[in-house]
Formats: structure tokens, sequence, C-alpha cells
């Protein structure tokens, strides 16, 4: 079975390549070296190769492999990164930033649903990432819960929110980036964000795309999540 499953990433991670979502080698490395089987629920596991979101648990998903493709790609995380990122999940996406960012790197990962960062500290275990992944139970909209002047290279939003969280800009460090979907409904589009200078940041849009919303104080109030 662990050799029908690297086959099927290999068959997966080709297609990506094939159709330009995937590009550059240390992406396309990740995606062939992290397991996502060890990151999808058991009942879904022999699902874990089809390019298709899939349900994890309180109403989450963990993204289509094309989507953590897009995302990862866009980042740009180069080796020796500090990445942090706001929304864990399944822990999958924290697992390919950490192995694009290497052992020289780390990434500090918040989820606010206490059941899902158990879920994604149990799968970053199986996989051999936790040493190199720190997972937070906290309001991630609101950045992580430690002094304001802990800046990163490179900031990965996996909900959508209604605009940009304003604390999660000043988290960039200048000269670094966040990737974040951003709108409402069934229109987001995700945007690129940049940091040039202390107070100048320059903002992209990749198109449009489709993530569960963002909870927390910067997110989406309970009334709009329905």
């Amino acid at each position: 079975m662990i050799n029908d499953f690297k086959v099927k990433r290999e068959i997966l991670v080709k297609r990506l390549v094939d159709e330009g979502v995937l590009k550059s080698d240390k992406v396309i490395k990740a995606m062939l070296k992290v397991p996502r089987e060890e990151f999808v629920l058991p009942s879904y596991r022999n699902l874990a190769y089809v390019d298709m979101p899939l349900p994890t648990m309180k109403g989450q998903t963990i993204s289509a492999p094309h989507m953590c493709a897009m995302m990862c790609e866009a980042l740009d995380i180069e080796e020796g990164d500090h990445v942090l990122e706001v929304g864990t999940g399944s822990g999958y996406h924290a697992a390919l930033c950490a192995e694009i960012a290497s052992s020289k790197g780390f990434v500090v990962t918040l989820e606010i649903i206490p059941e899902l960062a158990f879920f994604a500290k149990n799968n970053l275990k199986r996989a051999g990432y936790y040493s190199r992944v720190s997972v937070i139970v906290c309001d991630g909209s609101q950045g992580p819960p430690f002094r304001e002047n802990v800046r990163f290279d490179k900031i990965l939003v996996t909900a959508a929110a209604p605009q940009v969280p304003k604390p999660l800009l000043y988290r960039i460090k200048i000269g670094g980036r966040m990737v974040v979907p951003v709108g409402r409904g069934f229109y987001q589009e995700l945007i690129v964000v940049e940091r040039l200078s202390e107070d100048n940041y320059v903002y992209r849009s990749l198109g449009p795309c489709l993530f569960v919303k963002l909870k927390g104080k910067y997110g989406f109030k309970e009334a709009e999540e329905g």
C-alpha cells in the first residue's frame, strides 16, 4: 500500500507539472515527498491523491493538492525561512512548508479548533515533521500569541478572510510576503501581499478561489459562517 501511495503521488505531481501548476523544483520535491495519505481521515485515505479537497472535521477541509501547490509556488519559500501558517487544518500544508524551508527553517502554525490541532499534531508526528512545526491553538486571525516584533519571511492563510487581516500584515518581514484568500460567499480571490518597507505593501491577485471561511476576530462572525 505504501508503494501504491507513492505511485499515485508521482502520477498526481506529474499531472500538476504538465498543467503548469507546479513549476519550481523545490515545490515539486516537497509534493513528491510529503505523504498526503497521512494527513487525511482514515475513511478518505484511498482518495489522498485525487485532486480535490477532502473533509476533515468540524466542517473543515484539507485543500486540493493543486491549491496547495499554487500557494506554495506563490509563497516562494526559501531554505531557512521562518513561516507562519494561519489555519493548520490537518497539518499537510504545514508539512509542505517545512519540507521546503528544510531543517534550517521553521514553521509556526495556528489553529483555532482544538480538535483539529490535536489531529494535525498526530499527523505531523507520524509523517516526521513535528520537530520542525510548532502547532499553537489560538485565534490565528490575530497573529501568533507572542510579542509583536516577531516577524516571518512568509505567511500562509488557509481560510478566506473578509479582508486581509491587519495583524498579519504587521507580521511580514520587510521583503517577505503573505498569501491569503480574500472574499465572501462563492467569490474569493487568492491575494499575494509583498511588504516592501515598514509602511509599503503591494497586493496582487492570482485569480478566483474557494476556501472555508476564516474564524476569529478578523475572520467571519458566526452569523456569517452559515
